[in-house]
């Protein structure tokens, strides 16, 4: 609906964990969000097409770089605010949230942890402030979950690299300017390159035909003897666990995110429970939906709860790998069993576009899977409390 009414749910009370700065940036993010995304979006959504005027507006508000430091262009800001600012902005709509989660997590964040001073200079404040849209290259047509078995590499040449390969799956690939590309050295070894898509050989055809995320652009890159500066190899760290500590900081943005689907999911199935009268009395007044509505809000309440004592792990630098999994794995299902949860309280009404919980749903179908599928966060629970990888 055009006309946002959104209520956040704080059933305990979990404002008064929150910084006064913190609040600060959730309630700026939120009345942005109300006055710019929530009037557009089920039309973009309808139409399929990402909101490309949306991108300044979520540069001044934090959506890009969040905590990245100020003297790159970043807000400078902890990791419980990035998290409410991708939960702000994911209740509005998971395919924005994730062009915002890409930006941050996937290519300013390699350049900060990985690249040189003259790479940060380069690209960062740029990027911060939406000149510049990266993507993040990994995923292969052959290898998701697998990573590590990747094709695509690079030979070096005298005063460049040559790249070739391709990447599939790739959100923000048809309008990035650049893309951290994750490839083989010619010793088998992952390392990351900043590429610049304009560069000859390199191609980013769309991907079409979504029925989920239908207002993030997702698409291809394809890799045709790619000369690649030999100043843009990011070489701060390389094997395998460079790409995945980029995807840690993505997984934790989700696991915010998610709860943001889900609020305004359950805010929209609560109101109109309230308003929608049978029987000569309101459906909120039946059993069966307040217990819809009451296993709602507890489960929104145990992600709250687990993703802020997340962001303080994360703030102090303690929080590991699995506790990110754990927590983007359960509140994505979370979220998912809420959005057909309060589809079914709107009946018929649910599916359609004069609400916004079918997109969200349709959108959760694919969180559920990007960032490490929901069966491999089980996995990696298993492996950090067994001691034992059933991944080989």
């Amino acid at each position: 609906m055009s006309n946002d009414l959104f209520q956040s749910p704080d059933y305990y009370q979990l404002d008064d964990l929150l910084s006064t700065e913190h609040k600060l940036v959730r309630d700026t993010v939120r009345t942005w969000v109300k006055k710019e995304i929530s009037p557009i979006i089920d039309q973009h959504a309808q139409e399929s097409t990402f909101p490309v005027q949306l991108i300044p507006g979520l540069a001044q508000v934090g959506g890009f770089g969040s905590y990245i430091p100020t003297q790159y262009g970043g807000s400078g800001l902890d990791h419980i605010s990035y998290g409410l600012i991708m939960q702000e902005i994911e209740r509005a709509d998971s395919g924005i949230r994730s062009t915002c989660s890409v930006q941050t997590s996937l290519v300013m964040y390699p350049i900060l942890a990985f690249g040189t001073t003259e790479q940060k200079n380069k690209y960062l404040p740029k990027l911060a402030s939406g000149e510049y849209i990266g993507c993040f290259g990994l995923t292969e047509p052959n290898f998701g979950s697998d990573p590590s078995s990747m094709l695509t590499n690079f030979v070096e040449k005298e005063d460049h690299y040559l790249l070739n390969g391709s990447k599939m799956w790739i959100s923000n690939a048809p309008i990035a300017h650049v893309a951290i590309v994750w490839a083989k050295n010619e010793q088998g070894r992952i390392q990351g390159l900043i590429v610049d898509t304009n560069s000859q050989g390199f191609s980013t055809p769309e991907t079409k035909d979504k029925w989920s995320l239908r207002t993030s652009c997702t698409g291809e890159l394809i890799f045709d003897n790619v000369k690649v500066p030999k100043e843009n190899l990011l070489t701060g760290k390389s094997g395998l666990g460079a790409p995945l500590q980029c995807l840690d900081s993505a997984r934790y943005g989700i696991a915010w995110g998610a709860i943001g689907a889900a609020m305004d999911c359950y805010d929209t199935a609560l109101r109109y429970a309230k308003e929608r009268i049978q029987f000569e009395k309101p459906i909120a007044a039946t059993q069966l939906q307040q217990r819809k509505l009451a296993l709602m809000i507890t489960e929104i309440t145990k992600a709250q709860l687990l993703t802020w004592r997340l962001g303080v792990l994360r703030n102090e630098n303690k929080a590991t790998s699995a506790q990110i999994s754990m927590a983007k794995r359960n509140n994505v299902e979370m979220a998912l069993n809420i959005a057909r949860e309060a589809r079914q309280i709107l009946g018929a009404m649910g599916i359609t576009g004069s609400y916004s919980i079918m997109r969200h749903m349709m959108n959760l179908e694919s969180v559920i899977t990007y960032e490490g599928t929901h069966d491999i966060h089980l996995l990696i629970t298993g492996f950090d409390i067994t001691g034992h990888s059933a991944f080989k």
